[in-house]
């Protein structure tokens, strides 16, 4: 079977900004990257790792860390959202590929804010039709101009947030030119089955995030109009093997695919003390190898 190459990324260092005082300095995460026992990375929000090419490949270098893909946003379901998109999308596969990157992670823009506020309306089916054709165009491009493969990230108070936005998602997209990126945190969030969704889509899982929550307190909040943002503050995300979904089977469940495939562990924890990540970054990475199988790091 083909080994799950495990790596980790600045999120679970409490990393969301390009910049930001409350944030862990650059140099200060890649070096516990490396002293955690990882290899691989995430370049995270556009901005946070420097963006010039020469500098951001020496750092990665001199520490023996390779990236495995970009990260951003997308605003498609909007009529004008194109451009905007593209100005997000065009700069993080240029420096992900630069790096070495072959996948560009893409996130849905969210319907709640951070205040827990309702911004925008659910997608309609016409909607989510015409977003996926958008999505499908937008990895046809990723891919001829930069030679990485769009990898679709559900997020909750996203538009494409819990299993049946997901699936009609999987279902209006072009599997050529998209893949699915599995945050099993997000989608567990959101009251998804993981497992189901390997099952019934074994084809498209193309990438991981390896998250889980804390089902005490997300029994807690459920039915309160909270943000996701505010969830975190609560701990709504857990520490393995604390929360679910458990890793085991579903580890399982994706090494029987037979795909090499790229898992970054990621520890929601916007904003945290600057000595907390290492620690559980450790940890982390110490069940995955003792429990993972076919982990690779």
């Amino acid at each position: 079977m083909a080994p799950i190459n495990v790596g980790t990324a600045p999120d679970s260092w409490g990393v969301w900004f390009a910049d930001n005082p409350r944030q862990t300095p650059w140099t200060r995460f890649l070096d516990e990257v490396v002293e955690a026992g990882y290899t691989r990375i995430e370049l995270g929000p556009y901005g946070y790792l420097p963006t010039d090419k020469g500098q951001l490949k020496a750092e990665l270098d001199q520490r023996g860390l390779t990236m495995t893909a970009g990260t951003t946003f997308e605003q498609l379901h909007r009529p004008d959202g194109w451009e905007s998109t593209w100005q997000g999308v065009a700069p993080t596969a240029e420096l992900a590929a630069a790096m070495g990157a072959k996948h560009l992670v893409v996130m849905p823009s969210m319907w709640r804010d951070a205040d827990g506020s309702i911004t925008e309306e659910r997608l309609d089916h016409a909607g989510q039709v015409a977003h996926g054709k958008q999505m499908s165009e937008l990895g046809r491009r990723v891919a001829e101009e930069f030679g990485v493969r769009l990898q679709y990230h559900p997020h909750a108070d996203g538009h494409v947030d819990n299993q049946g936005t997901v699936e009609r998602f999987l279902e209006e997209t072009d599997p050529q030119h998209v893949g699915l990126c599995l945050d099993t945190g997000h989608i567990s969030y959101c009251g998804g089955d993981n497992l189901e969704l390997i099952r019934k889509y074994p084809d498209r899982i193309g990438y991981l995030h390896l998250k889980q929550v804390n089902p005490e307190v997300l029994a807690a909040i459920q039915g309160q109009e909270i943000s996701f943002d505010q969830a975190i503050e609560r701990g709504v995300m857990a520490e393995p093997p604390h929360g679910v979904p458990e890793f085991p089977p579903l580890l399982a469940e994706l090494a029987g695919l037979d795909v090499e495939l790229f898992a970054i562990v990621e520890q929601d924890m916007y904003p945290c003390p600057p000595d907390v990540p290492l620690p559980i970054a450790a940890r982390t990475l110490a069940y995955l190898r003792s429990h993972g199988g076919g982990v690779s790091v």
